[in-house]
């Protein structure tokens, strides 16, 4: 039996139950699955090297953040054949998140709202499940890590925290990404605005030299973006990652616009919008990154991407490497497969 057709008749049940109860039941089923053995019969992407950041991808096609907050699931979700696994958003302090329900299907539209807000057991607890997974242990691939700010830490003070869960995570990640556009957290899109996305570069990069000499070892960072910015916020941006020289930018995060989704039931609830409605959105922020960076530092896309000819549209618009989320909720693994093939030939390195 395929994976395609396994998840078709999977899928009618975990859409019958609540979205996030069906979360919360998937991950650990498919870690159990992983220690059975039984995701070897999986078929996997073949491998097809990309070189970003100074990393070797397996294949381009990643896991956004946002599906392992804690790190608990990354060996089963390793062995889905992805090409790198984001875990996170971590916080340097555990946080309950939003009060439920906080998460909301919207099939019609392939689409997701979630109001999730951080949820996660701390940096330290993430940092501890970390180094138990094979995945780390073992060296078996890319792992990128995901840090935020407590939802009660003033803005004027989100730069502490940043650096505390960068100086934490920094030894065991691949690539480290700092995420400043969930819609989620009070006030913390302000960090994108001109000044304050400044401030926060400056202090990020002179912790990550400082970093790279204590643990001599230079781990990449990303910064991740928003898809509700005009033309000069792009430009604003990408000054700042050139200027800081950030190794890397992930377009987009979710969309707090609902035109798409009018009418549609939870179609007005708050919070991030992602899947298909996020999908031109994103094109257009890394089409925008793409004009004012060129070939300076790589763009990871991410929003919106359901079949393969989605993702190879995310390479054509300026992408390096793309990542998927909402689409795996709805297509299942082979949608990973499938995006792989889709950008086989195409020559992302940078």
């Amino acid at each position: 039996m395929s994976d395609q057709l396994l998840y078709s008749l999977v899928r009618p049940f975990l859409f019958f139950m609540d979205p996030e109860s069906a979360h919360d039941l998937t991950l650990p089923s498919l870690k159990r699955a992983h220690e059975m053995g039984l995701t070897r019969l999986l078929p996997k992407p073949a491998t097809d090297l990309r070189k970003v950041m100074g990393i070797d991808f397996p294949n381009p096609v990643g896991l956004a953040a946002g599906l392992d907050k804690d790190g608990r699931y990354i060996d089963g979700l390793a062995s889905l054949g992805f090409g790198s696994i984001e875990i996170g958003t971590v916080t340097p302090r555990a946080q309950a998140g939003n009060p439920k329900p906080r998460m909301f299907r919207l099939p019609q539209a392939n689409a997701i709202i979630n109001r999730m807000g951080f949820n996660n057991g701390g940096v330290d607890a993430f940092v501890a499940n970390v180094q138990a997974s094979r995945f780390y242990q073992e060296r078996q691939g890319v792992l990128g890590l995901n840090i935020g700010k407590n939802a009660d830490t003033p803005i004027e003070k989100a730069a502490d925290d940043y650096l505390l869960c960068l100086s934490k995570v920094y030894p065991f990640a691949s690539y480290v990404t700092v995420n400043i556009s969930s819609p989620n957290t009070k006030n913390l899109r302000q960090l994108q605005g001109a000044s304050e996305l400044d401030d926060l570069l400056a202090k990020l990069k002179d912790s990550q030299q400082r970093l790279a000499d204590q643990h001599k070892r230079y781990v990449p960072i990303t910064l991740k973006i928003a898809p509700d910015i005009d033309s000069e916020q792009i430009k604003n941006i990408a000054d700042s990652l050139i200027r800081h020289k950030i190794d890397g930018v992930i377009a987009t995060n979710t969309t707090i616009t609902r035109d798409a989704v009018k009418g549609l039931s939870h179609g007005d609830e708050t919070g991030g919008l992602s899947g298909e409605p996020v999908f031109e959105l994103s094109n257009k922020v890394i089409r925008g990154l793409k004009a004012e960076l060129g070939d300076t530092l790589p763009i990871i896309g991410v929003g919106g991407i359901f079949k393969g000819q989605d993702a190879l549209a995310k390479i054509q618009a300026g992408a390096s490497l793309v990542q998927v989320y909402s689409g795996l909720i709805y297509r299942g693994p082979a949608l990973v497969r499938e995006c792989a093939l889709a950008l086989r030939n195409q020559n992302t390195s940078i």
